[in-house]
């Protein structure tokens, strides 16, 4: 598998007492999905923030594809990534199909505006996602998780091959989390990237390749979810005793976690 995400002794700080990154070195395959666990304020964001080139690092490199992030126009960075934000508003009254749309901004000219295709592509996405009805709705009457799909389809009209997710199950309702995992492990089948955090270990456990958790802007630890998100290593990071149970089910045995009752 290419490496598709390559990051490199990478430290930034918010000043004397803000969140900060220490050394942090990463490399995310080709058609993985990574996710990145750790309590408040390990760093996490950050970092999702320095692989966007919305922050630059004090210290280290970031590389996309072979190609350093820092150094990249805007328009070139967002054909390589796709970011989905914990949450946004829009202050203008575009529709939910208007929001998706705004996924194929990189590939038009200054003054171009979308064609038939553009738009076929962005409906195709809304569709796939269960969300056509939506199209025609003003984006600011959407619900949380309403909002959250629609991002996601604007993320998946972009067509870049790395995918950031900040929390993209945060305001869902539980059948659209589990669809939207489910669209998540199907995207990277078919070769994309991706790269989210969670606070859900549950995630990782059973639809990432990679787990990675962060503890005051470092990487703790870094591997298969089954070898690193253990009952001891959840407690440490999250403080509270949390157990790692595997479940028995028709399909097959997956792995779970759960808070240690008092």
């Amino acid at each position: 598998m290419t490496e598709a995400i390559v990051v490199t002794g990478v430290a930034h700080a918010y000043g004397a007492t803000g969140h900060r990154l220490t050394d942090v070195s990463l490399t995310v395959r080709t058609g993985e999905v990574c996710c990145l666990l750790g309590p408040n304020g390990a760093g996490k964001t950050t970092l999702l923030r320095c692989l966007l080139s919305l922050l630059t690092p004090q210290h280290g490199t970031i590389q996309v594809h072979g190609q350093d992030v820092a150094r990249l126009p805007a328009r070139q960075l967002a054909r390589l990534v796709a970011y989905v934000p914990q949450s946004t508003t829009m202050p203008l009254p575009f529709s939910a199909f208007e929001v998706a749309l705004m996924g194929r901004t990189p590939y038009l000219n200054m003054a171009a505006t979308p064609g038939t295709a553009d738009r076929d592509h962005t409906m195709a996405q809304l569709t796939a996602l269960g969300i056509a009805h939506l199209g025609p709705r003003r984006f600011s009457t959407l619900s949380g998780g309403e909002r959250q799909l629609v991002l996601l389809a604007r993320a998946l009209v972009q067509a870049a091959p790395v995918l950031v997710l900040d929390e993209p199950t945060a305001a869902l309702d539980y059948g659209n989390e589990v669809r939207l995992l489910a669209t998540i492990r199907a995207l990277a089948a078919a070769g994309r990237t991706v790269i989210m955090t969670t606070h859900q270990p549950a995630h990782a456990l059973g639809h990432a390749d990679r787990a990675v958790l962060m503890q005051q802007g470092r990487i703790i630890a870094d591997g298969p979810p089954a070898q690193v998100v253990t009952s001891e290593r959840l407690s440490q990071l999250y403080g509270v005793p949390i157990h790692v149970a595997s479940v028995a089910l028709p399909g097959g045995t997956v792995l779970t976690c759960v808070p240690v009752p008092s």
